[in-house]
This record gives structure tokens, C-alpha cells and sequence, in this order.
């Protein structure tokens, strides 16, 4: 059986390299970090409710999503945006991800729970 750190590792190491995709492909400012929250979060409400197994858990909510979003972006880009005096800017981008990550991550909870049902 392979370790759980293992999973999560391998995970992990497709989340980085997604995260890097969408970055090279979406070049506005902060629009890269903010998109891969909310797809991250919509993407981990489908996985937590879907009844994945343990292991594809551990491959595909923790080390695929964990890697794939990215919290430390977003607070660095956010305040590097108040800093440049840009504090409108940032404030709605602070709220703007933190609501659209909780809608994508309701949404993705009710699209596994759907599918959790009929499987």
C-alpha cells in the first residue's frame, strides 16, 4: 500500500505544474491566482463530497488542489496592490476571491453530493 505522503506528493506534483499552466495562460494582473482559487475551490467541493476513496483523496483534494490554488499569492498580491496605492483595487480582490471561492466550493459540494448519490 503507498503512504499517504506519497499520494499526496504525486497529487501535488500535477497541481503545480496545472497551477503553472493556468498561470502562463491568463497574463492579467491577479486574474491567474484568483482563477485557480475559485476553479481549486469548486474543484475540492466536488472531491470532499464525492466519496472518493482515502487514497484518491489524499492524490487528489489535498495534493492535487493543494497545490493547484494558491493563498499565499493571493495575500501577497493583495497587499502588494494596497502598497502601490491601488487599495481599491485590493480590497475587491480580497472580497471578490474570498466570495467566489466559497460559491465555487457550495457549488462543486452540491455536484458531488449529486454524483455521490447516484453512484
Amino acid at each position: 500500500m503507498t503512504g499517504p505522503a506519497i499520494l499526496v506528493g504525486l497529487g501535488g506534483v500535477f497541481g503545480a505544474l496545472a497551477r503553472h499552466l493556468v498561470g502562463s495562460r491568463i497574463e492579467t494582473e491577479n486574474g491567474d491566482t484568483f482563477a485557480v482559487n475559485v476553479l481549486g475551490s469548486f474543484a475540492l467541493g466536488v472531491l470532499t463530497t464525492a466519496q472518493l476513496s482515502p487514497s484518491l483523496g489524499f492524490v487528489f483534494a489535498t495534493g492535487f488542489c493543494g497545490a493547484f490554488t494558491t493563498f499565499s499569492s493571493f495575500a501577497f498580491e493583495t497587499v502588494r496592490l494596497y502598497e502601490r496605492g491601488k487599495r481599491r483595487r485590493a480590497l475587491g480582490n480580497a472580497g471578490l476571491t474570498l466570495v467566489a471561492a466559497l460559491v465555487g466550493v457550495t457549488l462543486g459540494a452540491a455536484i458531488g453530493s449529486l454524483v455521490a448519490n447516484v453512484a
